[in-house]
C-alpha cells in the first residue's frame, strides 16, 4: 500500500489526510523500520505497515468521539495511539506501555496530541480519567477489561481491539461496565476481521481493581 491508497482507505474510514499528515505517516514509517533493524520493534513487514500498522489502528477511529481523551494501553511503539493522533487533531491520546525500549522510540516520533507514559497498567494512577480506553489484544479479554475499566470515566466507553477469535464477549459488571453492542470492520483488501466490544462504564469501578497481574492472570 502506498501513500495514495492510504489515503483512499482512510477516506473510506470518513478520515480525510493533509498532505502534511501522510508525509507525517511516511516519516514515521522510514523511522519504524530503520529502529526495527537494531530494536525489533515489530514483526509487520514494512510493505504491510500502511495496512496492518496504520489503517487497522484507524478502524477505530470511527467510534471515537470529537474531542475525546483517550487512552491506549499496551501502545509499543504505538499503536493505536500514534496513527489516532496524527489522524485526529481533535483528540488528546496517552500511550501506556512498560516497555522502555519500545515507548523510546514513539517519544521520538512526537505530536502536539499525544503523551507517552511508562507504566505498568495495573500501576496506573489514573483513574475514570478518559472518554475512550482501548488496546490492540494486549492480554485475553478478561485480563484487558479488568486493566482498562478503571481509567474509564462513567459514561465512557472500553473499547478493545479484538478478532473474532475472542467471541462471544461477556460481561463485566463487577467493573462498572456493559457491554452494550459489538462492532465488526473488514481490513480493507483483506480477509481480516477486527472486532471492537462496546462497554460502556456505567458505575465507577471499585478500588479492588485492577488486581495484580498474576492473581488478573490466574483468576
Amino acid at each position: 500500500m502506498d501513500s495514495a491508497a492510504f489515503r483512499t482507505a482512510c477516506a473510506g474510514l470518513g478520515i480525510e489526510l493533509s498532505e502534511r499528515q501522510v508525509a507525517a505517516f511516511d516519516a514515521f514509517e522510514r523511522a519504524l523500520y530503520a529502529a526495527n533493524e537494531q530494536r525489533n520493534l515489530t514483526r509487520v513487514p514494512q510493505e504491510s505497515c500502511w495496512l496492518r500498522h496504520f489503517v487497522d489502528s484507524l478502524l477505530l477511529s470511527e467510534f471515537v468521539p470529537h474531542g475525546s481523551e483517550v487512552l491506549d494501553i499496551g501502545s509499543g511503539p504505538g499503536f493505536p495511539a500514534w496513527p489516532l493522533a496524527c489522524a485526529r487533531p481533535d483528540l488528546k491520546v496517552t500511550a501506556l506501555d512498560s516497555n522502555g525500549k519500545m515507548l523510546g522510540f514513539l517519544q521520538s516520533q512526537p505530536l502536539p496530541n499525544i503523551a507517552v507514559v511508562q507504566a505498568r497498567a495495573e500501576d496506573n494512577p489514573r483513574r475514570e480519567a478518559f472518554n475512550v480506553v482501548t488496546g490492540r489484544a494486549l492480554a485475553p479479554i478478561s485480563v484487558q477489561l479488568e486493566l482498562s475499566a478503571a481509567p474509564c470515566r462513567i459514561g465512557g466507553f472500553v473499547m478493545p481491539m479484538r478478532t473474532p477469535n475472542d467471541e462471544p464477549f461477556g460481561e463485566a459488571a463487577k467493573l462498572g461496565l456493559s457491554l452494550e453492542r459489538v462492532h465488526h470492520r473488514p481490513l480493507p483488501g483483506t480477509d481480516v476481521v477486527r472486532v471492537f466490544p462496546e462497554y460502556r462504564k456505567t458505575t465507577a469501578t471499585s478500588r479492588r481493581f485492577p488486581r495484580p497481574w498474576a492473581e488478573m492472570r490466574s483468576k
